[in-house]
């Protein structure tokens, strides 16, 4: 939380902070992701005169998101570039005469979440009958998926040579 008091008394003001982003974990209806580091969010904040606040923030996250084929987690680095007016009665950022810097970075985060994470660009992924990493090792099992729209005339090829 940043203190605002001292910018929102005086039209005009400008404030610059940096503040500790304090989330462990980015919590998102398609899953929890831990967040392994952050660097300070810097923040810059004028008063616009009537009630109007132009909030700047940036700040990097390194967050572990499961790879999109082998699951394993991937340290993936997330820039959060903010710059907006807000209203002084904001309900999700300001409470009051503060400012919440972790509601901001949650929100912000999610706008440049990336759409695909993988571990490496080859990655092998999972056994579509096990579940085993297939970066890990063979795991022997049969995977040739036929098309059942061609059992028809696999059947008529397997019955020529008789």
């Amino acid at each position: 939380m940043v203190d605002l008091t001292e910018v929102l008394l005086t039209d005009g003001k400008v404030i610059k902070r940096e503040a500790d982003i304090m989330l462990k974990t980015l919590s998102y209806r398609f899953g929890d992701f831990k967040i392994k580091s952050a660097s300070p969010l810097s923040l810059t904040i004028e008063n616009k005169g009537e009630k109007k606040l132009m909030v700047s923030a940036q700040a990097s996250l390194e967050v572990l998101i499961p790879c999109a084929r082998c699951l394993e987690p991937v340290a993936s680095r997330i820039d959060i570039q903010f710059e907006n007016e807000l209203d002084a009665e904001d309900k999700d950022y300001i409470d009051g005469y503060s400012l919440d810097t972790d509601q901001l970075v949650h929100d912000e985060a999610l706008l440049v979440w990336p759409e695909r994470v993988l571990c490496k660009e080859d990655c092998k992924g999972l056994c579509p009958v096990c579940g085993k990493n297939q970066n890990l090792g063979f795991c022997g099992c049969d995977t040739t998926q036929r098309d059942p729209r061609m059992a028809k005339i696999l059947d008529i090829f397997s019955n020529a040579g008789k």
